[in-house]
């Protein structure tokens, strides 16, 4: 097969792996959430993301892993002179780096198709940067094809990071104080009620 097409295939499935992991991670952050949800909600939301989740794990996710894998070290067997690129062995550390993060949401998966929920939504949230993070690095790496000036980039899209941490942790206070706001209205209603119930 062609050197080309065997990259088209490569960049295809890093693509849509790529598109499982930030995918999959949003099912587990509402899988989560609707744990405080009262029954039967909580029961039929839980049991539709198990669904949802093992339907992207298994017929999306771990292929397109296993086929972006398999392309991605035929290129290497096609043209054995990129292991002489100091470039290639940081994209390869931080491929090893989502290999162990994908690993991780395998986990997380395992548990939460077992009920055991182990990590808030904020955290799953946070959780959720570390592929960008490894995105940003591999395509720079691969873009720039510098062992050197890639660190600029994810420099930057880690402070990215940290400025959406920020802006995740301003939303969620807005949410809990707009949860509060509105609880607090419903209560000052009902004792409104009661107030014209009794007289």
């Amino acid at each position: 097969m062609d050197f080309l097409y065997i990259k088209a295939l490569h960049i295809i499935f890093v693509v849509t792996w790529f598109a499982g992991l930030f995918y999959i991670i949003r099912l587990f952050i509402y899988h989560v959430e609707a744990e405080k949800k009262s029954e039967p909600a909580k029961e039929i939301l839980q049991t539709q993301y198990k669904l949802m989740s093992k339907r992207l794990w298994y017929i999306i996710t771990w292929p397109s892993a296993i086929l972006a894998s398999v392309f991605g070290i035929w290129m290497l067997v096609k043209n054995p002179y990129y292991f002489e690129m100091p470039w290639m062995h940081v994209k390869l550390t931080f491929v090893l780096a989502l290999y162990f993060y994908h690993y991780s949401c395998q986990r997380i998966y395992s548990q939460l198709q077992h009920n055991i929920i182990k990590y808030s939504a904020f955290k799953l949230r946070i959780w959720n940067e570390v592929s960008t993070i490894i995105l940003f690095a591999v395509v720079f790496l691969v873009t720039l094809k510098s062992a050197i000036n890639w660190i600029w980039g994810v420099v930057g899209i880690i402070l990215f990071g940290v400025l959406l941490m920020l802006g995740i942790r301003l939303y969620k206070k807005i949410r809990e104080k707009k949860s509060w706001e509105k609880a607090e209205k419903e209560v000052l209603q009902e004792i409104k009620n009661d107030k014209k119930l009794n007289s």
